[in-house]
């Protein structure tokens, strides 16, 4: 399976980008595929179903927070450790970012089986959207600790160099996912005779922790193995090294706060959004769902763009980072340009995709219009945030997120539907202006230069 470690200090510019980037794009889609398949099925059942899940995935995903900490930092540690040739410390870097990742998702489960039902009453005032919720949240809740490992895992070898095989494992949990799907939900797979287990949205959920969980295993066997270059050994994960972990929970801790301010501005974002009703909610769940799959192949261009920049400056070659920084750019704004014609053209086809409420396809047809051409602006925003992934400073993302969640999107929709009472399309409106201001903000903080002599 897969390839072995790679030197991506040598060689052409967009060959490593292509090398590191294609593979990771997929493997991500593959992963995205989980909630596109999720959502396709759910909103078979109702659009109480989507909005369960959507308003489960705002109170989720304000925990992934301690993994985006600890996962950005091991990023910048395990690239630069292994450019350097250091290969002990990348080992020892792997074995810690698995175990202190590990004990924080243990702690993210506490807060979330204790605070889940309050918070999810808050955000929606409908029984059935919070019963649908509960039903496929708890488990999730439960695989946490998995979930953040397998992250770990495939970031671990994406950092050495080899992309190919978390590509492969994503993609084989994905089809999975895919096949257990309509088994576990429905009390017969559409359009065949094959009976199934009828578990509705729980169901769902079941799937995906069932595939996440095969996914870790066969991440980490392949990790612990050897066959990678490096060896990390399960008795490094039994002992805590401070001098590391310290750096763990201290690099990515400006994208940690980056991440919690989004996603508490999305939190008050979706309780605004809920005062339009069940089909507002489910709208906007779709519409996060859609985006998540346009942006996928700039989120790999994005985390392959960080192993080549990590590794090229813990070798000092500074130049040959800024390259693959500005090929990043280049390459991610080509593809958005297709990506938001086609979305433009076609946003009926897409909502139709998901779901049959017809209130809820007109909602997000006029959504995908409005909100589609700012995409744009996210290639030059992932593009450019590669610079400070590999570089280990994450201060431009926690400035360019408090600035224009809490700065322009959250005061905006308070004008906008609170005060100015407008429809609901302005609420896609706010939405956009913000996308826009961050990435307009990462131009500044890149042409600053900090990032070429930041070393972890």
């Amino acid at each position: 399976m897969g390839q072995k470690s790679r030197d991506l200090t040598t060689g052409g510019i967009y060959k490593n980008l292509f090398t590191m980037a294609l593979p990771t794009a997929l493997g991500f889609l593959g992963q995205t595929l989980y909630d596109l398949v999720d959502m396709i099925w759910l909103g078979r059942i109702s659009s109480f179903a989507v909005a369960g899940v959507t308003v489960f995935a705002t109170v989720f995903w304000s925990v992934e927070v301690l993994n985006e900490i600890i996962g950005m930092s091991s990023v910048s540690m395990i690239s630069q450790s292994y450019g350097a040739k250091n290969f002990d410390r990348t080992d020892r870097v792997i074995e810690q970012a698995l175990t202190f990742k590990a004990l924080v998702a243990l702690i993210a489960l506490v807060f979330l089986v204790l605070f889940l039902k309050p918070l999810l009453n808050f955000l929606s005032q409908d029984p059935l959207v919070v019963r649908d919720a509960l039903d496929y949240g708890y488990i999730r809740i439960f695989f946490l600790p998995i979930m953040f490992s397998s992250y770990t895992v495939n970031t671990a070898l994406r950092c050495i160099g080899d992309a190919k095989s978390p590509m492969l494992i994503m993609l084989f949990a994905s089809l999975l996912n895919v096949v257990l799907d309509p088994i576990f939900i429905f009390d017969k797979v559409p359009g065949t005779a094959i009976p199934g287990l009828n578990l509705g949205v729980f169901g769902a959920a079941l799937a995906t922790v069932i595939s996440t969980s095969i996914a870790f295993v066969i991440g980490f066997w392949l990790l612990f193995s050897g066959k990678r270059g490096i060896k990390p050994s399960l008795k490094g994960l039994l002992k805590l090294d401070w001098s590391i972990d310290s750096k763990l929970l201290t690099i990515g801790l400006p994208t940690g706060i980056e991440m919690l301010t989004r996603n508490l501005s999305w939190f008050i974002s979706l309780k605004i959004i809920a005062s339009f009703g069940t089909a507002a909610v489910a709208t906007i769940g779709i519409g996060n769902r859609f985006s998540g799959l346009l942006v996928m192949p700039l989120i790999g261009l994005h985390i392959g763009a960080n192993a080549i920049v990590g590794q090229n400056l813990g070798a000092n070659q500074v130049e040959r980072a800024r390259k693959t920084v500005l090929a990043s750019v280049l390459v991610g704004s080509v593809f958005m340009i297709i990506m938001v014609c086609l979305s433009m053209l076609f946003p009926g086809v897409i909502m139709r995709i998901f779901i049959d409420d017809p209130e809820v396809i007109a909602l997000g047809t006029m959504m995908i219009r409005i909100l589609s051409p700012s995409f744009l602006f996210l290639a030059v925003f992932f593009g450019l945030g590669s610079a400070f992934g590999g570089a280990g400073y994450m201060l431009p993302f926690t400035t360019s997120s408090v600035i224009s969640r809490w700065g322009i999107q959250v005061p905006l929709l308070i004008l906008f539907i609170a005060v100015m009472k407008l429809p609901i399309e302005s609420i896609w409106i706010a939405l956009a202006i913000s996308e826009i201001s961050e990435s307009i903000i990462m131009v500044f903080a890149y042409r600053q230069g900090k990032w070429k002599t930041k070393r972890v």
